[in-house]
């Protein structure tokens, strides 16, 4: 992980076109600016792993339980493993 300092109004390119712009600090909270084209998608990680969560209740997953998706099948494989990977 690259981690860095920026003040208000600096920017961080990612590639050619993405760029972050700190646009307000108060306490521990910062506001970015995201500039990206239409395509990129930009989601915040803390709805992602909700709507993971939520999946994978659905879907009769418990946590822990190993999840694994094939390109070629349409259901998923189980296993006993302690990790779970499951898409969102």
């Amino acid at each position: 992980m690259l981690v860095l300092s920026r003040k208000i109004g600096e920017k961080v390119r990612i590639g050619a076109d993405i760029e972050l712009t700190v646009i307000e600090i108060r306490g521990e909270a910062v506001r970015l600016g995201i500039t990206a084209p239409r395509g990129i998608a930009i989601y915040r990680q803390e709805l992602l792993d909700a709507v993971r969560e939520e999946n994978m209740a659905a879907a009769g997953v418990k946590v822990g339980e190993d999840v694994r998706f094939h390109a070629n099948a349409s259901a998923c494989k189980r296993s006993d493993k302690k990790s779970a990977t499951f898409p969102v």
